[in-house]
């Protein structure tokens, strides 16, 4: 008896010692959560299904385009996490889908990284794109290129960012003197000038002269004529289809705000600590959205055309982010802080898409002096993009004398630190970010071909 009494005593001691660590970092991170006012992400309601009928269509057809060649999933597939899989985007004129797509001769690169699209529908969302050019203010008005042109009765911000990809020349418009794929010129891009009211109009022309859009049209807005409908109705409908199909929330992370302590590993819980604790990561990565959706500049490798050209039009390969749409010099190389939800299917990340690998994201952000000297295209790029590198020192320099100070982590990490915050990084991905082939439909209204 006595034996049996002393075994069960070591065995209720081993019990305590497996259980105690676990629950004390149940316990920290429990407080970081009540702390920081941690709070699962409500997606928003779901989109109507006419409406996402619609924007379905939308959203895969090459109709969209100037010269017929590229839809808003060719940079956004849902095979490929919403996004393409590249550095920067191969637009129009380009042939393929994601890490095999090749670009035409005579076409420029897409100047930045395309972005994912997951929770859009997501409350919180204040401001779009990496420099923010499409925002909502503090009086609920939309901010955009299009500045007093944009129409009314735009849904939500989701739906005005959707207004612009179809006007950019390397995007999805094409230029003066293309034909498309039928060999037929293109007279979407012709001579407009930046006319964007006169590119949406023309683009409702030719979508409307399909009978399956008027019947599309018809079922999402039955309460409007034929005559009324603008770019602005198509633009709800991709964002509703954009909604429907990329809000994705059950991530482990989401489980274990919702209750389920057995959501996270371990090695995540750690991870979790350290984002919203030492390593600093929180205090931009912040809120519901994993974003504080404000600015900051990390001095991350430029590459590809950038936004800036000299005099007579010649590209710089220079890109100075949010300065470009306030004047502000102290925003020159800042871009918007990505969400993080679903983050380690989104790669390649920042917005160059210049890093292949989280774990060098995690060494940028720890000392992105060191990161950006060493820098190795090799290691991170396709052949494509490596002799596009940014590497003039001047600018270099500038750069890095602009570096946001909240980078700094309150302490260095170590490597066990690191895997921790990579594991936690894992958390916040919903497995079903990887089967989201059922998306793409087998046809489009235009009959043009869904795939690249």
């Amino acid at each position: 008896m006595r034996k049996r009494i002393l075994l069960l005593c070591i065995a209720v001691l081993l019990s305590l010692v497996a259980c105690g660590p676990a629950e004390s970092i149940d316990s920290r991170l429990q407080a970081v959560i009540a702390a920081r006012g941690l709070t699962p992400l409500d997606p928003g309601p779901p989109p109507d299904p006419d409406m996402t009928a619609l924007g379905e269509a939308l959203f895969f057809d090459k109709v969209l385009s100037g010269n017929q060649d590229i839809s808003c999933a060719t940079c956004h597939h849902p095979n490929l996490a919403s996004g393409d899989g590249l550095p920067l985007p191969i637009g129009t004129g380009g042939h393929g889908l994601g890490p095999v797509r090749s670009p035409a001769a005579d076409k420029l690169l897409v100047p930045r990284n395309a972005p994912e699209l997951f929770n859009r529908g997501a409350a919180e969302w204040r401001t779009m794109f990496w420099d923010g050019r499409v925002a909502l203010n503090s009086s609920g008005e939309f901010i955009s290129p299009a500045g007093p042109y944009l129409p009314d009765g735009l849904d939500s911000i989701l739906a005005v960012q959707a207004m612009f990809p179809v006007t950019s020349e390397v995007e999805m418009l094409g230029e003066v003197g293309d034909y498309d794929r039928l060999g037929e010129f293109n007279d979407l891009a012709r001579d407009f000038g930046g006319d964007m009211p006169a590119i949406w109009e023309e683009l409702m022309d030719r979508l409307l002269a399909y009978p399956e859009y008027q019947e599309l049209f018809a079922a999402a807005y039955p309460d409007l004529h034929i005559s009324q409908l603008g770019f602005e109705h198509a633009a709800n409908a991709i964002a509703a289809f954009e909604i429907h199909a990329f809000t994705l929330v059950d991530s482990p992370w989401q489980r274990y705000l919702q209750g389920d302590a057995a959501a996270l590993t371990p090695a995540a819980k750690q991870g979790a600590l350290l984002f919203f604790g030492a390593a600093g990561c929180a205090d931009c990565h912040s809120g519901p959205l994993l974003t504080d959706q404000e600015f900051h500049v990390l001095a991350v490798p430029q590459l590809g055309p950038g936004k800036e050209q000299d005099s007579v039009g010649n590209v710089l390969g220079i890109d100075y982010g949010r300065f470009r749409e306030t004047g502000n010099r102290q925003e020159q190389y800042a871009f918007r802080t990505p969400t993080l939800y679903n983050v380690t299917a989104t790669g390649p990340w920042m917005h160059s898409g210049a890093y292949a690998t989280l774990e060098a994201v995690i060494a940028h952000h720890l000392d992105p002096a060191a990161a950006l000297q060493a820098y190795d295209p090799a290691a991170h790029l396709p052949p494509l993009f490596r002799d596009q590198v940014q590497l003039d020192e001047a600018l270099l320099e500038s750069m890095l004398a602009q570096v946001d100070p909240l980078l700094a982590p309150e302490r260095p990490l170590s490597t066990g630190e690191i895997e921790a915050l990579l594991a936690f990084l894992e958390a916040l991905t919903d497995p079903a970010v990887y089967e989201l082939a059922h998306l793409v439909p087998a046809a489009v209204p235009s009959g043009l071909p869904v795939e690249d």
